[in-house]
């Protein structure tokens, strides 16, 4: 992924809430289903158990401002954002029941995340809620865009039945990526905000995704093999979602001026879209997705 940031599009991207259905993974034993890898197959489970509760925070971030919201076309990008995010809720769900029965901990991790919000949010000011969910919308957007873009991001999550949610879920992330951001710029959030809920959210997003990801691994067998271990987390160190051009993209956050539209995703959004959906929104077939 290159450094450089390219001019700003200067049209709005507008959310589209799509028709989709999953196969989901069919085993029920232990499968460490992204490319047999022990280390990145409990991260991206531990993702996906965050993602039920954490949309719905986001969710309420946002809502939370929707009447204040004059500009039509930032109004439609918030419904579609809202719409969006409500069928992510549904389907990581339906995906984290699976992997719970694989032998990942995805129930218990989603109670965590419950517990933690109940206590985090009512601290915090909407406003401050809403920084911090423009930033881990960044976080997000940029996983997403490294997956659709990185030749060893989509060699490592395979051809398994997992694939497919994380293209589509990938690509939504993309197109909405600005939606929360723009909603905390119409209301009249400061740039020291928004930089503080940043700072907040990274704290909170990797220590959490190290402290789950090491709980999911500790009820793995495999992870108890100091080998396997050892390889795994070698790999991991070198995977491209935290490569130093993604760690770059991540703090660019923090620039003065910054836009989450400063990583133009255009191209991005106009293959992967004409890929996975057809003109209407559904889901293509033939793509397994």
């Amino acid at each position: 992924m290159s450094s450089e940031l390219p001019a700003r599009p200067t049209t709005r991207v507008v959310p589209k809430p799509r028709r989709v259905r999953f196969e989901m993974p069919t085993g029920t034993k232990r499968q460490h289903f992204v490319d047999g890898d022990l280390v990145m197959s409990h991260f991206v489970s531990t993702l996906s158990a965050t993602f039920p509760e954490g949309e719905d925070f986001f969710i309420r971030s946002v809502r939370h401002f929707r009447d204040q919201i004059s500009d039509p076309d930032l109004k439609a990008a918030v419904k579609g954002f809202i719409a969006q995010e409500a069928t992510h809720r549904h389907q990581h769900s339906l995906l984290n029941q699976r992997l719970q029965e694989m032998g990942y901990p995805t129930e218990g991790i989603d109670r965590h995340i419950a517990k933690l919000l109940n206590r985090l949010e009512p601290r915090f000011s909407p406003e401050m809620n809403l920084a911090v969910t423009a930033a881990l919308e960044h976080y997000t957007a940029t996983f997403a865009e490294i997956i659709l873009t990185s030749e060893e991001a989509q060699a490592l999550i395979g051809d398994t039945e997992v694939r497919p949610i994380l293209l589509w879920h990938a690509v939504e992330e993309s197109e909405h990526k600005a939606v929360a951001f723009d909603v905390f710029q119409a209301i009249g959030g400061s740039e020291r905000t928004r930089v503080r809920g940043m700072r907040f959210a990274t704290v909170l997003l990797f220590l959490e995704l190290v402290l789950q990801t090491t709980r999911s691994m500790a009820g793995d067998r495999a992870a108890y093999n100091p080998v396997r271990l050892v390889r795994s987390l070698r790999a991991f160190r070198h995977n491209p979602l935290f490569s130093p051009a993604a760690i770059q993209r991540f703090r660019s956050y923090t620039r003065p001026g910054f836009h989450p539209d400063d990583w133009d995703s255009a191209e991005i959004l106009d293959r992967w879209t004409k890929e996975l959906f057809d003109a209407d929104g559904a889901q293509r077939v033939e793509s397994n997705v």
